[in-house]
């Protein structure tokens, strides 16, 4: 069997426009021939060393309008509900442990999208251990199980592996996405061109 090329989906849940490329890269990718592998990473300490204490949507006003405008637009286009949440941006860190927990599973996709639906399609949220574990449960897992998982030393240091990892590798915001030849495009615009890279159609 003939391995398929693999395009790294890297993703924080306080980005909107990963809601938006979350909610549709598996059926993409599927349809291009590629495989996702779930990059989970905290974007906070990235902001930080750039000198920002919140989102840049935050820290620019007329940024930010737009950003709303612009993610509501998107998301009607494609179907997809679409709910402000406040405060914005939240603590994703206990659903990002479990996301990276089971990174390498195959309920990940399927909790990244009911995490971000909670989020952006519904406006909840995702701050409290209890929800994520709620989140955990609609699709299958042990709450309990998986709360304890991803809370694990092992499982905290590697996220903070991650997230220096992908600092290093030059991520400034989220989505990013990489080819398995190093090519990185940023931004749910950018999706399509990504897989069409990473199949080899577009290199």
């Amino acid at each position: 069997m003939t391995r398929r090329p693999v395009l790294e989906f890297w993703f924080d849940f306080a980005s909107t426009y990963a809601y938006l490329s979350a909610m549709r890269i598996e059926p993409l990718a599927e349809a291009a021939g590629v495989d996702v592998r779930y990059r989970p990473f905290l974007l906070g300490p990235i902001f930080q060393a750039q000198g920002w204490n919140t989102s840049p949507f935050n820290l620019y006003p007329a940024k930010g309008r737009y950003m709303w405008r612009d993610v509501a637009r998107e998301a009607e286009r494609r179907g997809l509900p679409f709910r402000r949440p406040d405060p914005f941006p939240q603590n994703g860190l206990a659903a990002t442990r479990v996301a990276l927990s089971g990174a390498d599973k195959p309920w990940c996709g399927a909790f990244v999208r009911a995490v971000f639906h909670a989020e952006f399609g519904e406006g909840r949220s995702i701050e409290e251990p209890s929800a994520v574990a709620g989140l955990a449960g609609s699709v299958g897992l042990d709450p309990d199980q998986t709360m304890k998982a991803a809370s694990a030393e092992p499982n905290k240091m590697r996220l903070r592996a991650i997230t220096e990892e992908a600092r290093t590798k030059g991520v400034f915001g989220a989505p990013t996405f990489f080819a398995e030849d190093g090519e990185m495009f940023w931004g749910d615009d950018r999706l399509e061109r990504a897989l069409a890279w990473a199949a080899g159609e577009d290199a």
